[in-house]
């Protein structure tokens, strides 16, 4: 099990927490939690080896962006691919939203 953690700057903490994802045969989970202010923090454990440049280049395309609310993120994976990955974080950043549309 490889583990990272990566931190980026962040605005005021997000409304609530979400979950989106599950853990086996191939996916992952996203845990969002409300951050600390100005900061969010990106904790990922996976089951793939020797892939520290692939995650951090995908987590720094998603979290770089201005604007997004502050965030503690958990991530487990076990094997997903990049575009899951991206999903995953969507659908959890969607939900922690309070004024989202759920139709």
């Amino acid at each position: 099990m490889q583990t990272l953690s990566l931190d980026y700057p962040a605005g005021t903490p997000a409304a609530r927490r979400a979950l989106a994802g599950v853990v086996g045969s191939g996916d992952l989970e996203v845990l969002l939690e409300p951050g600390e202010s100005g900061r969010t923090t990106v904790a990922i454990a996976t089951s793939v080896d020797g892939v520290d440049d692939i995650w951090k280049a995908v987590i720094d395309r998603i979290f770089s962006e201005d604007g997004l609310p502050a965030l503690k993120v958990e991530i487990n994976d076990f094997g997903a691919t990049p575009a899951v990955v991206r999903l995953r974080i969507a659908q959890a950043m969607e939900q922690t939203n309070p004024e989202a549309s759920h139709a």
